[in-house]
């Protein structure tokens, strides 16, 4: 008798299930996830450890892993890069390819010659504590070609959880009864205990690491025992360096039939008053729409602009009537907009950014750096 085929597309109505929890409904460390994710979904664990094998085996499921909050291991930012339009794909490959400290590397646009136009390529930035991002930028400039940079770390965060699965076919203003939070990055400082059980416990999981109980073996592979491990992760979960357990959608690429999860993904842009940001920034984040928002200073280049959020769809025009809610919310609450604008996202690399100082320092010597010239001031 012939195997049955595990559907592996998200379409399919166990996985849209299990996906919509797994994306980013799984706060913290949970030590058996998958058990979770399966409670929440109301399915049993073996469907669910079976059907993320499968996804994840078949590429719909680019990734599964426990996230971090990066922004409280090591100092990060947005960073836009001016780029010669005949170096941007070199650029953009160098930076998705060459640099792990960068993770979000997109090639954006604006539907019209506004503030900051000229700035094509937007990349995450995370560079390891005692170690400079000014200097890292400097680096990357040189090495791509790129005329100039603006470096624009993350005031506040007000949106940080992806939800693909659940953002689709969201009513236009659908948003929470009350404000964001308004959260303010804050590095910690680790021991070589806590990067000891960091660095297994951020490890992308392959399809056979998908079992009951995942953490077992990577507490072996710290060399650290089970309940050792399970402490240090509790207590960098305690001291707000853990983000959540998700599984992240290949969408970007459609799947291998075709079928894709987003299309369209928009950064926004704001001006609001000074000394007004938190307030519309919480304001901005209670709409479920957006994926990421963020206090960010865009500086002159960009019309001095300083709330940013990002949000996805399959059609452009429904993102542009989610923005179009969301400007008639503040609005309606008396936050003015000095201006705003959309940057869309068109080519693109996600991948997580390295956040360990001593990888680091071996990156430095691979490429031929001194590590101590990479130093920041304060170090």
């Amino acid at each position: 008798m012939p195997t049955a085929v595990i559907p592996t597309e998200v379409s399919d109505p166990i996985n849209h299930r299990i996906l919509s929890v797994s994306e980013d409904r799984l706060a913290g460390f949970v030590v058996r996830p998958f058990r979770e994710i399966a409670s929440q979904a109301g399915l049993s664990e073996d469907v669910v450890l079976e059907r993320l094998a499968a996804m994840l085996s078949a590429g719909t499921i680019r990734r599964i892993r426990q996230t971090l909050m990066a922004t409280n291991l090591a100092p990060g930012a947005l960073v836009a890069w001016r780029v010669p339009a005949d170096r941007l794909d070199a650029a953009f490959e160098h930076m998705a390819r060459e640099d792990p400290f960068s993770g979000h590397v997109v090639i954006r646009s604006t539907d019209a010659e506004t503030p900051g136009s000229v700035y094509r390529l937007w990349t995450t930035v995370k560079v390891p504590q005692r170690f400079s991002m000014e200097k890292h930028c400097d680096l990357l400039a040189a090495r791509t070609g790129a005329e100039a940079f603006r470096i624009m770390p993350a005031k506040r965060l007000f949106v940080l959880g992806v939800g693909h699965m659940r953002r689709r076919g969201m009513p236009l203003g659908s948003k929470t009864d009350e404000p964001g939070q308004a959260i303010e990055p804050n590095v910690a400082d680790l021991s070589y205990l806590d990067w000891q059980a960091l660095g297994t416990l951020k490890r992308e999981f392959t399809a056979d690491e998908i079992v009951v109980d995942p953490w077992r073996a990577r507490a072996k592979e710290a060399g650290l025992s089970y309940d050792e491990f399970l402490a240090v992760a509790r207590s960098l979960d305690e001291r707000g360096v853990i983000g959540r357990f998700s599984t992240f959608l290949e969408h970007v690429r459609p799947s291998a039939t075709g079928e894709r999860v987003t299309r369209y993904n928009a950064l926004f842009h704001w001006r609001v008053p000074e000394g007004r940001e938190v307030e519309a920034g919480r304001e901005i984040g209670r709409h479920h729409i957006l994926t990421h928002a963020y206090w960010r200073e865009g500086g002159p280049e960009f019309g001095n602009v300083n709330v940013m959020a990002v949000a996805h769809g399959l059609e452009k025009n429904i993102v542009h009537e989610h923005k179009a809610s969301i400007d008639d919310h503040l609005a309606a609450i008396g936050v003015p907009v000095l201006y705003t604008n959309v940057f869309w996202g068109g080519r693109s690399e996600i991948k997580p950014s390295e956040v360990s100082p001593v990888e680091y320092e071996r990156w430095c010597v691979r490429t031929g750096i001194d590590p101590e010239t990479m130093r920041s001031v304060a170090a």
